[in-house]
């Protein structure tokens, strides 16, 4: 063999040897019969351990409607803020469904599915009370908690005739609201949904929103088929009311027309 081919032959051996071979997530799943999502363990009601010590909460769901659309089982893997991407790095998991936002830090390393929940800061109130934008809080009471992402937004965009009134933690908060020492509350929807729970009188429901934060599903770089197939899933639950009744089941609200 020529000198020259000997060359090509080598270079050509080379480029093969250290290209990494290209996974297929979606295909090594399915072959194997099992999906592992990361789950929260300590953040309901997205994710929280139950009475039986089992996992249960809005992405426990989601994980299972997931797993059930693409026939397999689903394993549940528990995680923190700090571990969920990293494990999905590292494939300890095959997607992440953990109450996780969107941001440029997050796209430069794993990509993200449609949104699935609503996660949000908003203006709540009863029923009674007519508020559908920042406008119509002119005159009205607000309760917020000092210092958190609502007071500061709040802050910015509130009516001068508005009466914002403070408190120390979410538990002051959320008793002025109940009391009738504030006629809304500004709060996020998780905050919100923890007092529906409680089936008070004075029922909290959505104003108008204050900063959106929708949850995504985390899936590795590269894997245009499991993206296609949960984005698919996800579009189908939307559409046939599946996911809205896991918002209302654990949100106590339905999904926003806009997510």
């Amino acid at each position: 063999m020529k000198r020259r081919n000997l060359l090509k032959f080598a270079a050509l051996f080379a480029a093969v040897a250290i290209s990494p071979a290209h996974a297929d997530a979606l295909a090594d799943l399915t072959k194997a019969g099992v999906i592992k999502i990361a789950v929260p363990q300590d953040f309901p009601p997205f994710g929280s351990a139950g009475p039986d010590l089992k996992p249960v909460g809005y992405d426990i769901d989601v994980a299972n409607l997931i797993a059930s659309k693409l026939g397999v089982k689903v394993e549940l893997v528990p995680v923190g803020s700090a571990n969920r991407v990293p494990f999905l790095q590292t494939n300890k998991v095959d997607l992440v469904i953990s109450s996780m936002g969107k941001n440029a830090e997050r796209e430069k390393v794993i990509d993200f599915s449609d949104a699935y929940a609503p996660f949000f800061n908003g203006v709540f109130g009863p029923a009674s009370v007519k508020a559908t934008k920042i406008e119509d809080i002119a005159g009205k009471s607000v309760g917020v908690t000092r210092g958190s992402v609502e007071d500061i937004e709040l802050s910015k965009i509130a009516p001068t005739t508005a009466s914002i009134k403070r408190y120390e933690d979410n538990n002051g908060t959320i008793s002025a609201f109940l009391s009738g020492q504030t006629e809304l509350i500004a709060t996020g929807n998780v905050i919100a949904a923890a007092i529906l729970a409680r089936n008070p009188p004075k029922k909290p429901e959505t104003k108008f929103l204050i900063k959106n934060s929708p949850c995504f599903i985390g899936l590795n770089k590269n894997e245009p088929a499991l993206m296609a197939k949960v984005n698919d899933i996800l579009a189908t639950a939307k559409k046939d009311g599946s996911l809205s009744a896991i918002s209302q089941k654990w949100l106590g609200m339905g999904l926003p027309a806009d997510l």
